[in-house]
């Protein structure tokens, strides 16, 4: 009896590990999948190559950030790490939150985000998008209850012109949402980007007319510039 118990016991065990040894890659290959993966991996061998500051302030978000690669030039004596990655979406910061929010452990986090999310799915309701940012922001609040949390609104961007009605809907409820929590700000930069008649202005836009010269970045500059913290 005693030969047989042991003869189960190494069946079992072997079992155990061919499962274990099968899950592991499938794991990787499902992780690998992820839309925006490679970014992340990218990120973190930058971390390891140059160790960012711990307590700076951290920008997450779409391509607006991403594409602000002297950022820092606009807030001299601010330290900035931008964790932007070029066309995510609220779902996408939100699956990554462990990877491009929590290892900074930072002092303030500005979000820019959202414009995407439309893009992808013009049937998305500004009343969806809201519940993405609150799960994005119930995220931040329960790791980092005190530190200053900024959203900044959607930009009319002219190429996506038939999807502004939604950029101002849901600027609005976000702004309404921050109204309620403590250490929330929105920044306001829809109507700082069109002119004195409430017109676009594709003269601050590259070719696509999406993403910004550095005449748009000026006009961020001068409404996030308050809401920074030394």
């Amino acid at each position: 009896m005693r030969n047989i118990l042991k003869g189960l016991g190494l069946i079992l065990f072997f079992s155990q590990s061919i499962i274990a040894q099968d899950i592991q890659p499938k794991e990787k290959m499902v992780n690998k999948s992820f839309e925006f993966w490679q970014d992340i991996q990218a990120f973190k061998k930058s971390d390891s190559l140059n160790p960012p500051l711990k307590h700076s302030i951290l920008l997450i978000g779409s391509s607006s950030f991403t594409k602000w690669t002297d950022v820092k030039d606009y807030f001299p004596g601010y330290p900035i790490i931008n964790r932007g990655f070029g066309g995510s979406t609220f779902i996408d910061l939100i699956r990554y939150a462990s990877d491009i929010i929590l290892p900074y452990q930072p002092k303030q986090i500005i979000i820019y985000c959202g414009e995407n999310d439309f893009a992808a799915n013009s049937d998305l309701k500004a009343e969806e998008l809201l519940k993405r940012f609150k799960q994005l922001y119930g995220i931040i609040r329960k790791n980092y209850p005190l530190i200053p949390v900024d959203y900044i609104s959607m930009k009319p961007s002219p190429s996506r012109k038939s999807l502004m009605p939604k950029f101002m809907e849901a600027n609005a409820l976000i702004r309404e949402y921050l109204r309620t929590q403590k250490h929330a700000y929105f920044i306001d930069i829809y109507k700082y980007m069109l002119d004195s008649k409430g017109n676009l202005r594709p003269e601050l836009y590259i070719n696509d007319q999406l993403h910004m010269k550095p005449e748009g970045y000026a006009i961020w500059k001068t409404r996030i510039l308050p809401f920074l913290i030394k």
